[in-house]
């Protein structure tokens, strides 16, 4: 059976807490960006593994950060709430399609082809491939429904988008009022499309 801690040893424990605690949020080493496990046990004279264990019980992952923007569009604000009301109370015979590209997607080709799967065996695969070039790919999906319209092309300018929004003209309902949601790209604000 475990002996019960005394009471220096649950004061020390508490200190050690208290300490990985502090130094990880509060203080950053002279050339580095963080506090590593085996630093930080070095620094306050303890041992890594009880390192680990304080950070892991209060939650604390100094190696890990996540990032934002925040947008510098003065009509931000008026933008969002014109997107969130679209998504969540669409106007009547309307029809809401969120609309995206990517762009430079490498067309891959193994160099050799594989050998299929059979019975105690995998299947196999070369381990390079050839690069084909790269296309761009443009998508609208409709939220309602999760259909999805697109394109790939090798270009990428303001004519391929063009494009874009014309086979979305067709394959769309004549009698649905069409509300684009673009993100994150240029061509839309190119005085070619109006």
């Amino acid at each position: 059976m475990p002996r019960a801690l005394g009471a220096r040893a649950r004061r020390a424990k508490t200190a050690n807490v208290e300490q990985v605690v502090r130094f990880t949020i509060e203080e950053t080493p002279e050339g580095a960006t963080h506090w590593s496990t085996r630093s930080l046990a070095a620094r306050l004279g303890i041992r890594s593994s009880t390192v680990a264990r304080i950070r892991r019980a209060q939650g604390l992952k100094p190696h890990r950060v996540e990032s934002f923007k925040l947008s510098n569009d003065p009509r931000f604000i008026e933008k969002l709430e014109d997107i969130v009301g679209l998504y969540l109370d669409p106007p009547e015979h309307a029809l809401v399609l969120c609309c995206d590209e990517k762009t430079q997607i490498q067309a891959l080709d193994r160099t050799q082809p594989g050998v299929p799967l059979k019975r105690g065996r995998s299947t196999t695969m070369t381990h390079d491939d050839k690069r084909n070039g790269a296309t761009t790919l443009f998508v609208a999906l409709n939220l309602l429904t999760g259909e999805v319209l697109s394109m790939t092309d090798p270009l990428h300018r303001h004519q391929e988008w063009l494009r874009f929004l014309k086979i979305i003209d067709r394959k769309t309902p004549r009698n649905k009022a069409l509300h684009l949601i673009v993100d994150n790209y240029a061509n839309p604000s190119s005085p070619h499309i109006e």
